[in-house]
């Protein structure tokens, strides 16, 4: 993050480039730490030393692990500032007061235990939060945890459907109040089991029923009178549903929609339940499904990778994005495909790999992305690490500053450019521009001698 009020500081703190002394002397101010904070990678111990001496416990809580060296470590441990010596387990302690899920390796620092004894702890909260933090227990582990004489560490240890339930324990896990819910959405139920859930008239149980992806036809069949959007929706992706069905329970949800319903929004768009199931069908029944009428349907279709050359043209015109972005991912996606669907409309940076990283996506074409009228399409020529600096000066002088961070961060920058968003009047952008590793050691010396350092 950025420091608003000393962004040119909290940026050179996350410089890799920057030399041990430049970071010795930011160690000395408040957003010169908090950019240290974030570099990541161990520190050199004369820059340990400099955090301690300037630092406070906000400081000391970050000081932990594989940053420092065992000798750092060492010291801190005798550091004779209680505050300073507990920082990290003092914040880890809280976490895991606050309930907060947080990773087990955290937990055996924080505390100096394994995770094999920690289970075992007299605090029922680091119980639970070890059954959050260690995903991957052993069974024995677990069905201990099952047992736990404390709801939070039960509720904690069925959070997920791995390591799971033993089926052994699926009666008394779904008759539990604490771990009903989790363990209803994933075990596959029997019969009894099943009646016994929707008699507890409990709408977050029948919520989790409704999304287990193991009902049989008869318990699907039931759910179809239940009132509740996220139910419908969920029945309305089964496999066991006929299409008449299905349009029936969507065009209720729909209807609720339209008449303000929360719930039915919320139902609608959250994709709860998604038909995952359609793609270990025959190809034959898989191709019913691609005139759906009923989006998550093409878009699940499209996340197949057998599908005839018809049903890819069909779906790369497909008129939800979401079905076109996903039908893209397949391995021989034509490069007009790709191409199209980046000048239209732009990239999805959280989901990776991103559709201009496609082996046949032409990278050629980045560069033409500069003269493109959207703001999020012209970001998306710097993906192109060689884009020529004329590209880089027309996007530095862009309105929208999430553009002049991106070439802040470009490996083409020029130094003019890396001086004119050092000025920059947005935080991010001068945040951006200080963190660059082609930042001189000249301007660096200059941003440490005007803040007095």
């Amino acid at each position: 993050m950025t420091h608003l009020h000393h962004p040119l500081l909290s940026g050179l703190g996350r410089n890799q480039a920057a030399p041990q002394d430049v970071l010795v002397r930011l160690a000395a101010h408040v957003a010169g730490r908090h950019g240290i904070s974030l570099r990541g990678g161990r520190l050199a111990d004369a820059v340990v030393e400099a955090l301690l001496e300037h630092g406070d416990d906000d400081t000391a809580v970050l000081l932990h692990g594989d940053l420092l060296s065992p000798e750092m470590r060492r010291r801190l441990a005798e550091h004779p500032d209680p505050a300073i010596r507990d920082a990290h387990a003092d914040f880890v302690r809280h976490t895991v007061e606050r309930e907060v899920p947080i990773g087990v390796e955290a937990l055996e620092e924080a505390y100096g235990l394994p995770r094999t004894e920690l289970v075992g702890a007299l605090d029922p909260k680091v119980r639970a939060a070890v059954a959050r933090g260690w995903q991957d227990r052993p069974v024995a582990v677990q069905t201990g945890l099952l047992a736990d004489p404390d709801p939070r560490v039960r509720a904690a240890a069925t959070e997920h459907n791995q390591p799971g339930v033993p089926s052994e324990w699926r009666d008394r896990c779904l008759a539990d109040p604490a771990t009903r819910v989790n363990v209803a959405h994933y075990v596959p139920l029997t019969a009894d089991q099943f009646a016994q859930l929707m008699r507890t008239g409990d709408e977050d149980v029948h919520q989790a029923v409704a999304a287990n992806p193991h009902l049989s036809a008869d318990m699907v069949a039931r759910l179809l009178d239940v009132d509740d959007p996220i139910v419908r929706v969920a029945a309305a992706g089964s496999r066991h549903v006929d299409g008449e069905t299905r349009n029936r329970l969507f065009a209720l949800v729909e209807a609720e929609r339209a008449g303000g319903s929360v719930a039915a929004e919320v139902a609608l768009s959250c994709g709860f339940a998604e038909p995952w199931w359609l793609l270990d069908q025959p190809l034959d029944e898989r191709m019913t499904y691609l005139d759906s009428p009923h989006r998550i349907f093409r878009r699940v279709l499209a996340s197949c990778r057998d599908l005839p050359e018809e049903a890819w043209r069909q779906l790369d015109d497909d008129p939800e994005l979401m079905v076109r972005r996903a039908a893209a991912r397949r391995p021989d996606t034509p490069p007009e495909v790709l191409e199209r669907l980046v000048r239209a409309h732009g990239e999805v940076f959280h989901l990776r790999p991103l559709l201009v990283e496609h082996p046949n996506f032409p990278r050629h074409v980045l560069r033409t992305l500069v003269d493109e009228p959207s703001p999020h399409v012209r970001y998306v020529a710097l993906q192109d690490p060689g884009l020529p600096v004329t590209a880089l000066r027309q996007l530095a002088a862009a309105p929208e500053s999430f553009l002049r961070s991106g070439v802040a961060r470009h490996p083409n920058i020029t130094q003019a450019l890396l001086d004119q968003l050092l000025s920059d009047p947005d935080p991010q952008v001068v945040d951006e521009a200080a963190a660059h590793p082609a930042l001189p050691l000249t301007e660096m010396n200059r941003i440490l001698s005007r803040a007095d350092l």
